[in-house]
């Protein structure tokens, strides 16, 4: 599994990148076009429009490499761990350097392939130079709110929203965990509302862990979570019991953290199922990806019997149906008659170990 999620890990830095890098191309593009088209530069460096879209098609690749890097780290290695004044003085930094190496390639091109004889410092001041910088600040403000959209829908959603995949309902397949944080209502009262809410933060921020077994964060309620998994995304590799038992082993790993800062160490407990659910777009003025259907009332019941059965993780018995047995046991419950449903649902505890399937008395 540490090689599956470096592959993920990999591919959607790439993803980011690749992004970054058309967003630049097409912003360089459009500046190309509004400048060499009808127009007279005023400085001494004239493009025709064919040769500034030659140079935005090189610029761009190149700055929304460094960009689309930039923000992989911001991600990765900044965000959550400074103050937001220290963060907008980094991305000031940032703006200021990445300005920098725009004006020195751009110089170097004018220059030397296009043979332009013009000092640097002209270069840089020359009409409609500070045109162009704001214009650069506007597209890296405007790519930077374009990531933190698409975080806050989750997965690829910016994307599939703009495209209108999500107008009209339609039915999909999918897998679903509800995650619930054990005894929250005792650490709510020993932490206070502040270190509580700082304690919940630390716990979702190690939840990132199970992207890499492909799952999609669809809600948090208050201190519960629920993933989704397409259906064909959640089986492979086990993808949705993997992403269970990485989340539970990275809070362990995380243990001394959680002592020495709460004097407590999180742990959750989970209920899955699968079926079929209405995905659509809903509100007007505060726009939603949102899931309907049974399948998701019969998960989050699934998970409330996990301490009436003192287990840990309990699934239906749809899901394992759909699921390979390799590596993991599941302990048969009997049927259970869950509030809201007619027949009784088969109920499986899952463990990590050699696999197989057992038969345990629900009593």
């Amino acid at each position: 599994m540490l090689a599956t999620g470096m592959k993920f890990r990999n591919k959607r830095r790439w993803r980011i990148i690749r992004d970054y890098s058309v967003g630049w191309t097409l912003a360089f593009i459009f500046l190309s076009i509004v400048r060499g088209s009808g127009t007279l530069e005023l400085g001494s460096v004239q493009f025709d429009l064919w040769s500034s879209i030659l140079v935005a098609c090189f610029l761009g690749p190149f700055f929304g490499s460094i960009s689309g890097y930039a923000q992989v780290l911001m991600e990765s290695k900044v965000y959550g761990r400074m103050s937001l004044q220290k963060l907008l003085i980094l991305r000031v930094i940032y703006f200021l350097l990445f300005i920098a190496l725009l004006i020195l390639v751009s110089y170097t091109l004018v220059t030397r392939v296009f043979e332009v004889n013009v000092g640097l410092a002209e270069f840089m001041v020359e009409p409609g130079s500070f045109a162009i910088y704001f214009y650069i600040l506007t597209i890296d403000v405007f790519m930077i709110i374009l990531a933190q959209v698409n975080l806050l829908l989750g997965g690829n959603n910016l994307k599939k929203l703009l495209l209108g995949k999500f107008y009209k309902p339609h039915e999909e397949e999918r897998i679903f965990m509800f995650l619930d944080l054990q005894s929250s209502t005792q650490l709510a009262e020993k932490l206070g509302h502040i270190r509580y809410s700082l304690f919940i933060q630390d716990c979702f921020n190690d939840l990132a862990i199970v992207l890499e077994n492909e799952a999609e964060i669809y809600q948090y309620v208050g201190d519960e979570v629920i993933l989704t998994w397409e259906l064909k995304d959640g089986i492979r590799n086990q993808n949705c019991l993997h992403a269970y038992f990485n989340f539970k082993q990275k809070l362990v790993d995380r243990r001394n953290h959680y002592i020495e800062k709460y004097g407590v160490v999180p742990f959750f407990k989970a209920g899955m199922n699968a079926g079929n659910v209405t995905v659509t777009e809903v509100g007007k003025y505060k726009k939603e990806i949102a899931y309907h259907g049974d399948t998701l009332n019969t998960a989050a019941r699934i998970q409330g019997k996990c301490n009436d059965f003192n287990r840990e993780l309990l699934i239906s018995g749809y899901l394992l149906d759909q699921l390979e047995q390799d590596g993991f046991s599941f302990e048969e419950l009997a049927g259970i008659s869950l509030r809201g449903k007619s027949e009784e649902v088969s109920i499986y505890a899952v463990v990590q170990g050699t696999g197989g399937l057992q038969a345990v008395d629900a009593a």
